[in-house]
């Protein structure tokens, strides 16, 4: 499956490197802009190459006519965007990109990137073991798992969320008006839950 990543400046160096290490099936391109210093850009095909080919792009462009125009040229090419923290009707945009769901247009990516799952292992009330099935691009639901392997599940619970929110990449300003959580908060949330999920078919509930 190949992966095209439009970013600015580095804006998406750290999913990148997530996406490398951990889905080492899927094959990357990568398309760096330069910010464009104007605060509109009225020819956002100057900026963005339109002979690119790929299975799933990833939008992590800052500017939002650059992405706008983005969403729109691979809406015609047929091909599907992932476009976490923004809203576009014609891409697939969860409020991070831990909060991808499950759609059969995402491949393997969607097999291996988005609302994190785990198997856990335990031994009495202590994780012996957790494997990541699913996880967050950025890596972080890989980097946390030797500082909650050996631990007790009340003492994971509490210190997992928090450890993701230590290594999570997104803005935390970008506050939903809805729940009233950031981004940040919102990536400790999912993985809280997903340990829960896990915890829970581990001891046959």
């Amino acid at each position: 499956m190949k992966i095209v990543v439009f970013e600015e400046n580095g804006s998406a160096a750290r999913k990148i490197q997530g996406i490398e290490k951990y889905g080492p099936d899927l094959v990357v391109e990568i398309i760096t802009i330069t910010s464009p210093a104007d605060e509109f850009v009225d020819e956002p095909d100057v900026h963005i190459p339109a002979d690119f080919r790929a299975d799933l792009v990833l939008d992590y462009l800052i500017h939002p006519d650059l992405s706008h125009y983005l969403i729109h040229l691979c809406s015609e090419k047929g091909i599907p965007v992932v476009a976490s923290g923004k809203q576009a009707e014609t891409a697939l945009t969860p409020f991070t990109c831990c909060g991808l769901g499950r759609h059969p247009k995402l491949g393997s990516y969607g097999e291996r990137f988005g609302v994190p799952e785990y198997r856990v292992q335990l031994e009495g009330n202590r994780i012996v073991g957790l494997e990541v099935i699913r996880g967050a691009p950025c890596g972080a639901t890989w980097d946390i798992l030797q500082q909650v392997i050996g631990i007790e599940v009340d003492e994971a619970l509490s210190l997992l969320p928090r450890e993701i929110q230590y290594h999570c990449t997104a803005d935390p300003s970008g506050f939903d008006p809805v729940t009233g959580k950031s981004p940040v908060h919102y990536a400790g949330h999912v993985h809280r839950a997903a340990l829960e999920k896990a915890i829970d078919q581990a001891r046959g509930s």
